[in-house]
């Protein structure tokens, strides 16, 4: 088997993640870039293992590893995005800027009334 076409296709799905994350605003298609990054990965790792004919199959049992990590972070991730758009009603990365409340406005570093709260006493 020639290295050259698993590598050359690994380096391509890499690049089309790549973009996916650059280029892409909303968190779950950069959550899917990434896990097309790391299949990427996967797929070097396997052809490596198969071309060196590794008798431990070291390469098999990192791309293990780096599935079970994947699955991990792409549960983890969702779940965090789907909990900022409940809270935010978008899954924009640009326009979940900062994790505060949406509707509290910057203060005035002397103020120390929240802004539409009465002084207690």
């Amino acid at each position: 088997m020639h290295l050259v076409y698993p590598a050359v296709l690994a380096a391509l799905l890499f690049c089309v993640g790549l973009y996916g994350v650059l280029a892409r605003r909303n968190a779950v298609l950069m959550l899917m870039s990434v896990e097309l990054m790391l299949n990427a990965v996967n797929l070097n790792l396997v052809a490596f293992d198969v071309w060196l004919r590794d008798t431990l199959h070291a390469g098999q049992a990192l791309t293990l590893f780096t599935i079970t990590v994947a699955a991990a972070e792409i549960g983890l991730g969702l779940a965090i995005v789907l909990q900022i758009f409940r809270n935010r009603g978008t899954a924009d990365v640009d326009r979940v800027g900062r994790l505060t409340d949406g509707d509290e406005q910057e203060q005035p570093a002397g103020d120390l009334q929240p802004q539409g709260k009465a002084a207690v006493g």
